[in-house]
């Protein structure tokens, strides 16, 4: 490369030049690239490399569930995502047999598809959960992020960084030519996967193991309308006698695309080692979890993968953060996975994007691990339990390690038995499914989870109870570190979702009727701090109406009171009635959220929005190269 420096003409190679940028991500998978797509949405400047060619080659993750719905709805990406997916009411008639053509010991309505449960999904939530294949979400997230401004580089290998008080000299690999090359970043989110090299480097604290168990994918395709188009699902389980998983024979089939591309689970002994498994080993997989042996199917792949039960307790050191797999490790039971993940940058977007427009401070940063190492424990513990809870089930059937193939299939058909033996064991085997109900109906699990930080400022109340178990149901409340309560209110014409009116790019005030005095109190606090805050006053004197009453069952606080919603959709804080001063309120305590000791009177990021990209005002000493 030629540059011109005072008229004087220089040769630099490309190892001397830096590519400058507000945030690198490292990774494309589901916690890389919706972070991508996030601080794009909100003009923060952003790369997202990886080393690989291309999105996910395999459909791994695909249990997308409300939550997460919840947040393509917020930033403009549902209907792309419920194009591509299985919708709802396919996915759940989750069966257990001894093989998809053979006999079937029960079935669970899975993912809020029973009758009893579908109405507790469709109250909680403006979306609704559904099944969409990594392969097909990935190349979504992607998409987006790139056209609207990130600088995508796939065949491009992290390899090292170096901080210092302004940022982040991150080393690359370009993978095609064998150059390398810094890229310049004041933030480095690490959403390099499980073995993630990012997280490695920065030491995080991990608590638990790897690679406890072994499994095997193997992707199929192959014409089995017949066999399970009348009991639509996602998940088949198959226990299945003669074949060996701690002595228990168990695998899944599952369904990529209805009714022809499928994918197999199947457990391996870890302890020793990775097994050769040859195409033909394959299709007799196959072959024995549908029950028909001359099945026509296609091996299209076949991989093997690590069980894991790992936790990282702290997310960040200074300026790197990791997120998604790199930071909760665990078996795909639950499909808390990629929603985690994408959860995870959805926190943390908005709070980068508030602390490089100037509008925060860098405290706010630290919340991200305090709020969200939290979840990471949770959902590891839970899927792995989960895991674990099929044991009741094979105990419920009589199975036991070390018996032969001829005593799993007797103990298997003795739950048949016309007997009190086979009274009692039928009863057993009830009660072994309905304890799957906390892999499969965790609704708790999915939408309660209540945030503690700094950037969330707390009340003298005591936390509302969950009458009901809370893994299984969700109870709908305001109290601070909560999502905010979904309900549909509108006009005659039309009715949006309280999520719809707050969206990802400011700060919302949710007010009734006789608290339209924080219209102009939140317009004051904006123009002091420089963060955009928005008031929605709902009553019948106004666009937004309270039309089935619902907002006023789970509001917790008076009409004149305030509840201040951050742009993750989490309740910052709340305030009983309208106080003296409402503007001092408030202003208290979005400084707090904001990790500001002192207003600024200045409108510091112009048009006040937590979105929007500040020039740098860094210089470096090698030439910075933007593309």
């Amino acid at each position: 490369m030629v540059i011109f420096n005072d008229g004087v003409a220089e040769t630099r190679t490309p190892e001397s030049q830096v590519v400058d940028t507000d945030v690198l991500i490292v990774g494309s998978g589901p916690a890389g690239a919706s972070a991508a797509l996030f601080l794009s949405t909100l003009g923060v400047d952003n790369i997202m490399i990886t080393k690989y060619r291309w999105t996910a080659n395999t459909p791994r993750a695909h249990i997308t569930n409300q939550r997460t719905m919840e947040i393509f709805r917020d930033v403009g990406i549902e209907d792309q995502v419920l194009a591509d997916a299985t919708p709802h009411d396919m996915i759940g008639d989750t069966v257990f047999c001894t093989s998809i053509a053979g006999d079937e010991i029960g079935r669970i309505l899975t993912w809020g598809n029973h009758p009893a449960r579908h109405a507790d999904y469709e109250l909680a939530s403006p979306s609704l959960n559904c099944d969409i294949p990594q392969t097909y979400l990935e190349p979504i997230l992607v998409r987006n992020a790139t056209m609207r401004g990130t600088q995508t580089q796939f065949s491009t290998e992290y390899l090292s960084h170096e901080q210092d008080a302004e940022g982040v000299n991150v080393r690359v690999l370009n993978r095609l030519t064998g150059s390398e090359y810094t890229i310049r970043a004041k933030y480095v989110i690490g959403a390099d996967g499980a073995r993630s090299k990012v997280a490695a480097d920065i030491e995080l604290p991990l608590e638990g193991e790897m690679d406890i168990a072994g499994s095997m994918n193997i992707t199929f395709k192959a014409d089995l309308a017949e066999l399970v188009g009348h009991r639509p699902s996602v998940l088949y389980w198959v226990v299945q006698p003669g074949s060996n998983i701690g002595g228990i024979g168990a695998g899944l089939v599952r369904m990529i695309r209805p009714w022809n591309e499928w994918l197999i689970v199947w457990g391996f002994d870890i302890s020793q080692g990775a097994p050769d498994v040859t195409q033909a080993d394959a299709l007799e997989v196959v072959r024995n979890l549908i029950g028909v042996p001359d099945l026509d199917a296609e091996i299209t792949g076949i991989s093997l993968w690590g069980n894991n039960e790992q936790y990282a307790t702290h997310l960040q050191n200074g300026s790197v953060f990791c997120a998604g797999d790199a930071v909760h490790k665990h078996p795909p039971s639950n499909g808390l996975g990629s929603n985690t993940s994408i959860q995870d940058s959805y926190n943390l977007a908005w709070k980068i994007a508030a602390v490089v427009n100037g509008q925060a401070e860098d405290s706010l940063l630290e919340t991200y691990s305090v709020e969200r190492a939290p979840v990471a424990k949770q959902i590891v513990t839970r899927a792995n339990q989960s895991g674990r809870e099929f044991g009741q089930l094979f105990e419920a059937l009589g199975l036991e390690p070390g018996q032969s193939e001829d005593e799993m299939h007797a103990a298997i058909a003795s739950r048949k038995d016309n007997s009190a033996a086979g009274a009692n064991k039928r009863a057993k085997v009830r009660e072994a499914m309905e304890l799957k109900n906390y892999e499969f109906n965790a609704h708790g699990v999915e939408l309660g989870q209540r945030y503690a930080s700094t950037a969330v400022v707390t009340d003298d109340r005591e936390p509302t109870p969950n009458p009901r178990d809370p893994q299984l149901y969700y109870e709908a409340c305001t109290d601070p570190g909560v999502r905010l309560p979904h309900v549909w209110i509108g006009d005659s014409a039309d009715k949006h979702s309280t999520h719809d009116l707050a969206a990802y790019a400011r700060f919302t005030v949710f007010t009734g009727t006789t608290g339209a005095a924080w219209e102009d109190a939140a317009l004051k606090v904006s123009d002091r701090l420089g963060v955009r805050i928005d008031t929605i006053v709902i009553g019948p004197d106004r666009d937004t109406t309270d039309l089935y009453f619902d907002w006023d069952r789970v509001r917790g606080i008076a009409e004149d009171g305030a509840i201040l919603v951050r742009p993750d959709k989490h309740i910052a804080w709340r305030i009983q009635s309208l106080p003296d001063n409402p503007a001092a309120e408030l202003e208290q305590a979005l400084s707090s959220v904001l990790g500001r000791t002192t207003s600024r009177t200045s409108n510091l990021g112009g048009n006040p929005s937590v979105g929007g990209s500040r020039a740098h005002a860094d210089s470096h000493d090698k030439e910075t190269v933007r593309s």
